[in-house]
This record gives C-alpha cells, sequence and structure tokens, in this order.
C-alpha cells in the first residue's frame, strides 16, 4: 500500500557564499537579510518612496518567491509533462494576477473593502498564514513537486501533512495570499487579480486530477473520495 512507502526527502534550502554552504535556518536568515537589505536600498535611494500595507505585502511576496526558486531545484525529473503552451498560460494567468495585485488600471481604484485597519491586518494575517501552508505542504512533497503537470521518475501519492485533508493544499495557499494581498490593497484592482488566478486554478485542477488518476488508479479514486480539494467542507 502507498501508505507504507517512506515519505520522500524533504528539501531544504541552500545557499553558497563562495567555499561556504549555509543550509536551513542560516540560509533563510541570510536570505531574509538580502531582502531587508534590498528594501532598505530602495528606500534610502528614494525617501520619497511611502512604505505602504501594499509594499510590505510585495515585500512578503518578495521572499516568498526567492524560497519557492530555491526549493523548486530539488524535484524529480519528469518523464512526461503538459504540453509547453498549457504551462506558459498557467504561468501567465499567475503573473498577470500578481502584477494586477499592486498595478491599478484605470477604472479599478474603487474600493471593495472598508477603509481602515483591519481589512489589511485581516490581510496580512491570510498572506502569511497561506505562505506558511504552501511552505508546509511543498516540504512535504519533496521531490515529487513539480512547475507543471508531469509524471516524475520514483512519484509517490504523498497522504502527510496538509496533504491528509487537502489534495491540492499549494493551490489553497496561493489562492489564499492572492485573496490577502487583495484585502490589502482593498481596491478592485486586487481583487480581479484573484479572480484570474482563480480561473487558473479552476483550469489547472481536473487536468492535474486527470494525470493523477492515470497514474496511480484505484489508489487515486480512494484518496480523492477522502479528501477535500482546496477548503475543508466547501469542496
Amino acid at each position: 500500500m502507498i501508505d507504507e512507502i517512506p515519505s520522500p526527502p524533504r528539501p531544504g534550502i541552500m545557499l553558497r557564499l563562495g567555499k561556504h554552504t549555509l543550509t536551513g535556518a542560516p540560509a533563510v536568515a541570510v536570505l531574509l537579510a538580502v531582502v531587508a537589505g534590498a528594501v532598505a536600498l530602495v528606500v534610502w535611494r528614494a525617501p520619497q518612496l511611502r512604505f505602504t500595507p501594499l509594499v510590505a505585502s510585495g515585500i512578503l511576496w518578495f521572499a516568498f518567491i526567492v524560497y519557492w526558486s530555491i526549493a523548486a531545484v530539488d524535484s524529480a525529473k519528469a518523464m512526461s509533462t503538459e504540453s509547453k503552451r498549457s504551462r506558459a498560460l498557467h504561468r501567465n494567468l499567475l503573473n498577470a494576477g500578481l502584477l494586477l495585485l499592486f498595478v491599478s488600471l484605470p477604472g479599478l481604484t474603487p474600493r471593495w473593502v472598508p477603509q481602515g485597519p483591519w481589512p489589511v491586518v485581516a490581510g496580512f494575517v491570510l498572506q502569511v498564514s497561506c505562505g506558511l501552508l504552501a511552505v508546509w505542504a511543498r516540504r512535504h512533497l519533496g521531490r515529487n513537486w513539480s512547475g507543471g503537470i508531469a509524471r516524475q521518475e520514483g512519484h509517490t501519492l504523498v497522504r502527510t501533512g496538509p496533504y491528509a485533508k487537502l489534495r491540492h493544499p499549494i493551490y489553497t495557499a496561493m489562492l489564499g495570499m492572492y485573496f490577502g494581498t487583495a484585502m490589502v490593497s482593498g481596491e478592485l484592482h486586487g481583487l480581479l487579480a484573484f479572480a484570474i488566478v482563480g480561473f487558473a486554478y479552476a483550469r489547472k485542477i481536473p487536468l492535474e486530477e486527470a494525470t493523477l488518476r492515470g497514474q496511480f488508479g484505484e489508489e487515486w479514486h480512494d484518496y480523492r473520495a477522502t479528501r477535500w480539494a482546496l477548503i475543508p467542507g466547501v469542496y
């Protein structure tokens, strides 16, 4: 049974500094210091830049993307993948949504949440908690993770961590992060960004589950029947 298969090794962050190699917490600390230094440099070179809640949300996104890019190195070799066109469409939708979170277009500046501190605080809490959910899920996936829909060497059906309750916790986390930033912004362009990303994952989930069904057969059917897709008790 798949439950008896040992969990794949969990990836860690590795950072090379000349002849020295840092892993784990020290590597994270150095990366965060680099991010903080970059922000300080921007503020120093451009004093007129206002440190708004939306700027702070953007810094959190930057730190998350740095971690995700590093963790992506530790992935198993793909035996087959979705088409380049399909992968590019998904990536472009995510990037368009991320850009729209921070760039307000004409006609998209009206607010969809009331002005005040509570929507901003709630947005930050949601963004950070969902970011941690994504990291947690990524570590349990280990080398099973792939940026696209793929069949990989040694692929196993992970049922640990958040995968004990959800089939796609990383997608849950990403949607939550987008929605969190949309709340921090409070303007319609953020809500539209969330809708674009929601469409991207609504398109991807059936394609990915069809691949998993073909790869794992009855094991996937059993797993799917006892786990929610994104939100427990809802979907």
